[in-house]
């Protein structure tokens, strides 16, 4: 699609271009930015808020004591692996101003994902969390890890409330098994040993790799997304020109409840809300909904980030829905498609709209989003300024506005490629840097583009295509369902047959006969689904997307066919 097209898609006052130069990497925008918000709040958890002017202070306690107390050096990869505590950005910055390349880490991975990632990286140094050191004992000797940081939840709290809440998570809710680590060294030590050292702080090229994103892994081995200095200024620098209109410097509150581990979390929480001077509130743990909502109500927040599941779940909490949502103006959605009931129940709730965009881990990740003065619910938005969406088929060739087909992506945010994986890369990214994304969707005459589904995920009943996404949005409409999800199953007729599993909002009931009902009642006759399945609960990923491939591997199993 020709530049043209896009440039007049833009809401007035938005240019259709950025600068990814601008900012020769991101350690230019963190200096500028902590000078510039120095005594503005950066982060909040646990109580304890730490402003831009402590953060860089702690950051370059910790780069210090890497150049000064281990034999790293700039390139050298370090695995972050922590939850979203106030640690987190100061160890990630650290090592970037050390010269360190980042290794987001999932602290949930099993010993051998953790294997797995800590060689295809070749990570020489792993920062964890006492709960997740176990693991590191079993996986570290088979690894080229040298340096292991150590820190416990609450280690960048008060004195008093340290020493107390890391004793009620090891001895009261026995969260942190027994673990041998003999060359393990403490955070806080590792931050002492640093503060008041001079380093030479680290001047990478915007095409240096800062960030080793590996993607989620739900479609076989898990890749390292190489993500430059340049992708993420890129992107943070298009997230602030079609959101910034909209968001005061130095006074937006935004709730932080994705880990920031996650590539969705990252760039708009440590990225992108740096630029303006933003306030995160970072949740450690979203999934308890109780304590949620207990920290929400200490703040008067002005944004929301989070995903399908999570908003779908806040919705059903009733003292959710007694909080004072008075300043809230942004909800940001992202990670998984969002159905049409969800937004509208979160409208309705909360009386703010949810601006959905679309992003993957290879695009840093935003590619496109929902301008917040036009929002169009039912699709991912526009791409973001110097960003190009196209559709293809099959063949590669690029189809007319309107047509479906596999969508494109070329802008200054797209990956380097895969760590050393140069098949992989040639497989999703062409000479003339064009993203495959492996999302099948169309471009509207208005730009606004629309997901039909992820190509993988499509069922292909009788030779015809159905898709997901559209199943679900339709049963989430129905009352009673909390979770829902559709696959394609073999069937010796048809191909494929359809089936769909339901979660069943607590306190009500559904029968099959009700869904089977609801569905033929709103779609054609070959979507409509031949099996349901009731579950308590359905499989997802850390950042609640419900794993279709888990539900069709079981059934596969079932068949015999896996």
């Amino acid at each position: 699609m020709t530049e043209n097209f896009w440039k007049d898609k833009y809401p007035v006052g938005v240019a259709a271009e950025i600068n990814p130069d601008q900012y020769p990497n991101i350690l230019a925008v963190l200096k500028e930015s902590c000078q510039r918000f120095a005594d503005k709040p950066a982060f909040s958890n646990l109580g304890k808020t730490i402003t831009y002017g402590e953060m860089y202070q702690l950051s370059g306690d910790f780069a210090a004591y890497l150049q000064k107390h281990t034999d790293l050096k700039p390139g050298d990869r370090i695995a972050v692996q922590l939850p979203n505590v106030l640690q987190y950005p100061v160890v990630v910055f650290g090592a970037m101003r050390a010269g360190l390349v980042v290794v987001n880490t999932n602290p949930l991975y099993t010993a051998r994902e953790m294997e797995h990632q800590f060689n295809d990286s070749g990570a020489k140094a792993l920062i964890c969390l006492a709960n997740m050191a176990h693991l590191a004992e079993q996986v570290v000797p088979k690894t080229g890890v040298k340096h292991v940081i150590v820190t416990e939840v609450g280690d960048m709290l008060p004195t008093f409330k340290r020493l107390l809440v890391n004793a009620v998570i090891k001895h009261v809710k026995k969260m942190v098994p027994a673990y041998h680590l003999p060359q393990a060294v403490k955070l806080n030590d590792a931050l002492a040993k640093g503060r008041g050292q001079s380093f030479n702080e680290a001047s990478p090229s915007n095409a240096d790799i800062a960030v080793l994103q590996y993607t989620g892994g739900t479609t076989g081995v898990a890749k390292g997304a190489m993500l430059t200095h340049r992708n993420l200024v890129a992107n943070m620098l298009q997230v602030k020109a079609l959101m910034g209109a909209n968001l005061d410097e130095g006074c937006e509150v935004l709730i932080a409840p994705l880990p920031l581990y996650h590539i969705y979390a990252f760039t708009f929480h440590c990225m992108a809300m740096m630029l303006i001077g933003g306030h995160n509130i970072l949740l450690t743990n979203p999934r308890d909904l109780p304590a949620v909502v207990k920290d929400l109500a200490k703040y008067r927040f002005t944004g929301f980030v989070g995903l399908n599941t999570l908003f779908v779940a806040l919705c059903n909490n009733e003292e959710f829905r007694k909080l004072d949502f008075s300043s809230l103006k942004a909800t940001f959605s992202g990670g998984m498609a969002l159905q049409l009931a969800t937004a509208e129940r979160w409208k309705e709730v909360t009386g703010c709209a949810i601006c959905e965009g679309f992003g993957m881990t290879e695009t840093s990740p935003v590619a496109t989003v929902n301008p917040f003065s036009a929002i169009q619910l039912g699709t991912i938005g526009i791409p973001l300024p110097s960003t190009l969406c196209k559709i293809i088929n099959d063949e590669g060739q690029e189809l007319a506005i309107g047509e479906i087909g596999e969508l494109c992506v070329k802008g200054p945010q797209v990956m380097k490629g895969y760590w050393q994986r140069q098949e992989a890369t040639d497989e999703i990214l062409d000479a003339d840097g064009w993203l495959k994304t492996g999302d099948i969707g169309l471009i509207q005459e208005d730009g606004y583009l629309r997901i039909v589904d992820r190509k993988k995920d499509m069922i292909l009943v009788s030779g015809f295509n159905v898709y997901p996404n559209e199943l679900e949005d339709v049963l989430a409409t129905l009352p009673g369902v909390l979770q829902c999800a559709a696959i394609g199953v073999p069937d010796e007729k048809s191909g494929e047959a359809i089936k769909v599993f339901v979660v069943v909002k607590p306190g009500e009931s559904l029968t099959k006969e009700q869904v089977m009902e609801h569905m033929r009642a709103n779609l054609t006759g070959y979507k409509v689904p031949r099996a349901v399945e009731f579950r308590d609960v359905l499989p997802t990923t850390n950042v609640g997307k419900i794993l279709r491939r888990e539900l069709r591997d079981e059934e596969l199993k079932k068949l015999g066919k896996k």
